[in-house]
């Protein structure tokens, strides 16, 4: 916690919130609070280092902006940085509404104070969120190097320096050559875990998040305490409506987009296994596995799921997949450690028949028959189902919504499709002069202003 901090702290992060724009009167009750995953991963990357490090949780605590500026204030850091990503793996442009809105606030009362920001936006926009006065640096990629390189400099001309970043160069937003993202043989090394100690708690660490309803049976009293956390990062697909992998771009090139970073990186089993024991420890018991693609390589999950079942941990919790990679001999693993959900999207239907495959190669997927291998092995499925794609009309989407009441899973997500920045939408609804979203909260899913991308019928 901040007051606890007695050495001069290097860099503050810090989590914006965005709820109150973003699901509105769903947020006070409903809306799931999840653990800022990157700010955690930042701060315990870099505490491995040497540096002073904290959290500020603007969301958890549910503080006003006048409440939030006078904690940073408190804390005093050589450096702000904000962590924008979200709950939803798109949700990174809808989180930056909370994260301007801070940052402009904290320059008009302390412009002393030095501003980075890093998030999937921020990836996919680089120079125009750069061009805001009120941020000072921007961190591309996930921006574990260079984060450390700029808390290693001057704040000042050596920033010229330092791959991986953006800053002003006589006032113009200027990126400088790019960083890589961690490496796979240096995932346990340069990421050694989570921050868990950091995170603000009223009575019991964790206890001011909350799982979503669904995930807890939609029982309240089962919401919390709650955590999330990844086992790998990215995903080896390139869906056009998502930007995911933005997030590992290493190319400052002009028209660089999510598909162009597929790839994955994965902790080892035995290390991920110590982060679940240390959360059960803390008397977590509801947690979401927030990879993209957690149902892929069996050479990381069998041998995890297996540490769990074997130390018994009592855990509550969900998972991601695609319909297509689904190993029905692996469901009864799955379930035996404590998977109660798995989440798909589910797009593109024509009878119940959903054409996935990389690089246009295509596999016919008997969606009806997975889901029924699903449930038949005790676990719940969430189905989430997109409208709106730009080839969709009146009967495609009438298709996909008889689908979604036949299949009638336990849980089902009805979104509109976004062009959200990096994504493959993004860059063609630019080249053919879609409308796009004047604002941030146009690209939220359940905004009053969400703005969905136009069909071409």
């Amino acid at each position: 916690m901040i007051k606890s901090l007695k050495k001069p702290l290097d860099v503050l992060f810090v989590s914006p919130d965005s709820s109150a724009k973003a699901y509105q009167e769903l947020a006070k009750k409903y809306a799931a609070i999840e653990t800022p995953t990157w700010a955690l991963l930042l701060a315990q990357a870099c505490r491995s280092k040497g540096f002073e490090v904290d959290i500020l949780d603007t969301g958890a605590e549910r503080l006003t902006l006048a409440q939030s500026i006078k904690r940073i204030d408190e804390a005093n850091p050589r450096l702000v940085c904000l962590t924008v990503y979200g709950q939803n793996p798109n949700s990174g442009t809808t989180n930056m509404i909370g994260a301007i809105a801070l940052a402009q606030a904290l320059k008009e009362s302390y412009p002393e104070y030095k501003i980075a920001i890093v998030g999937s936006h921020v990836s996919a926009l680089p120079l125009d969120v750069l061009a805001k006065e009120c941020i000072d640096y921007v961190l591309l990629n996930e921006g574990v190097y260079a984060l450390q390189n700029l808390l290693r400099s001057n704040l000042g001309d050596e920033v010229k320096k330092i791959k991986g970043i953006g800053h002003k160069l006589d006032g113009t937003p200027w990126l400088n050559p790019p960083e890589q993202v961690v490496p796979q043989e240096r995932m346990d090394v340069d990421l050694p875990g989570y921050a868990w100690d950091l995170l603000p708690y009223n009575k019991k660490p964790l206890d001011l998040y909350r799982a979503h309803f669904w995930h807890a049976e939609f029982n309240h009293t089962k919401r919390t305490p709650f955590a999330a956390i990844y086992t790998s990062l990215g995903c080896r697909f390139a869906c056009n409506f998502c930007m995911i992998n933005i997030v590992n771009r290493e190319d400052n090139g002009e028209n660089i987009n999510s598909s162009h970073s597929r790839n994955m990186r994965f902790w080892s089993p035995e290390f991920i296994t110590r982060e679940f024991e240390k959360l059960s420890n803390l008397g977590v018991e509801t947690i979401r596995i927030s990879d993209e693609m957690f149902f892929l390589d069996k050479r990381y999950y069998e041998p995890l799921l297996n540490n769990l079942i074997n130390r018994e941990l009592p855990l509550r919790m969900w998972a991601y997949s695609r319909i297509d990679t689904v190993r029905p001999k692996y469901l009864e693993l799955f379930k035996k450690a404590g998977i109660n959900w798995l989440a798909f999207d589910i797009d593109a239907v024509n009878q119940g028949v959903c054409r996935e495959g990389p690089k246009g190669s295509f596999k016919y997927i008997n969606i009806r028959q997975v889901i029924d291998e699903i449930q038949t092995a005790g676990i719940n499925v969430i189905a989430n189902y997109k409208y709106g794609l730009p080839n969709d009309n009146n009967h495609t989407m009438r298709q996909t919504l008889n689908l979604a009441l036949d299949l009638n899973a336990e849980m089902a997500n009805m979104s509109p499709c976004q062009a959200l920045p990096g994504s493959l939408f993004y860059e063609e609804a630019k080249k053919n002069n879609w409308q796009l979203p004047d604002s941030y909260e146009g690209y939220a899913f359940l905004s009053y202003k969400s703005q969905p991308l136009p069909t071409k019928h």
